[in-house]
């Protein structure tokens, strides 16, 4: 700040937002000590918190600390102001391939290496087989990926998994997508036929999700009446419309693709769910639950089932 002659302007506090405190000078304006914030001071928080699929390593515990600790309650503002989370069913079928090709080639390895020990140390090591391909099933099928995807990847419209208000949301919905939350719950309908000439040729391979930011004058109940309104809000998407930025999207490869075929409309409803890991609280884990289920697209929403899938339920490590 001194080398670029702003000192006077920038004072710059060096620690852990939870522990700072704010300059004496600003004391003339703190607020009473029987108020439940008494440092409420600040107009405007910036912090870019948001990590994959926005919650995945984010800081977004420490900027709701800060929130409730310096921000004006009344008209200070929160940038990003809004996040949103989206999921959708997109096709990739070559990469879904390819981790599946990457599993099998470990698990031949490990079976070429437990024989190749028999036979040659006479040291059995079948008994590690099992935890052995637990591992690499968790590594290679059921982790997501960060993805680069083609708008032409996208099969269906992108469903909201997840809203935040930055000057409203708490600590509790920075752990998650909890199960049964309103947003939680899915369903896509595709018909086969409506994505270009190659239709029958088409499968549902993933559920892939991004997240967008606003940054747009407060929309809550006490803000929007006397916060400041901004003139020229901003907008960020991490989605495949907006072509590369460092967040990607999260893609969770099923293990077996969902055809889509000509004639016929495929449902896919479910779940998803994400919870922090116990290992490591920045980490998180994604259990998606799904079915689907075809029918003649000529027959209502309602009409006759051709065809219904088995419930599926995978735990996904998010990297």
């Amino acid at each position: 700040m001194e080398a670029n002659g702003v000192s006077d302007i920038v004072t710059v506090i060096q620690g852990a937002v939870e522990d700072i405190e704010l300059p004496s000078s600003d004391s003339d304006i703190l607020q009473s000590e029987s108020s439940d914030r008494p440092t409420e001071v600040i107009d405007i928080i910036i912090s870019e918190w948001m990590g994959y699929f926005l919650l995945r390593e984010s800081m977004l515990d420490s900027i709701i600390r800060a929130r409730d600790k310096f921000l004006k309650n009344k008209t200070g503002l929160m940038f990003p102001s809004h996040c949103t989370m989206y999921v959708t069913p997109v096709e990739d079928e070559d990469e879904r391939r390819q981790t599946n090709t990457e599993y099998n080639n470990a698990m031949g390895d490990w079976s070429e290496f437990a024989e190749t020990t028999r036979t040659t140390y006479g040291v059995d090591m079948n008994c590690l087989g099992p935890e052995y391909q637990r591992e690499q099933k968790e590594y290679y099928l059921l982790s997501s990926r960060w993805t680069e995807l083609s708008p032409n990847s996208i099969l269906a419209e992108p469903q909201v998994v997840k809203s935040l208000d930055m000057c409203t949301c708490t600590i509790a919905d920075s752990r998650g997508i909890e199960a049964d939350a309103p947003n939680s719950h899915f369903e896509f309908e595709m018909k086969g036929g409506d994505f270009g000439n190659s239709a029958n040729n088409v499968v549902v391979s993933a559920l892939s999700g991004w997240f967008t930011a606003d940054f747009k004058s407060r929309t809550d109940d006490l803000g929007a009446q006397l916060a400041p309104k901004l003139s020229n809000p901003a907008f960020l998407s991490t989605g495949p419309e907006a072509g590369y930025t460092h967040w990607g999207q999260q893609t969770f490869y099923l293990l077996s693709s969902i055809p889509l075929i000509q004639g016929e409309t495929c449902t896919l409803k479910g779940s998803i769910e994400m919870m922090r890991t116990k290992e490591n609280a920045r980490l998180y884990n994604a259990r998606i639950i799904y079915e689907s289920s075809r029918r003649k697209s000529t027959e209502p929403k309602n009409g006759r089932i051709l065809m219904k899938g088995k419930k599926q339920t995978n735990i996904y490590q998010i990297p």
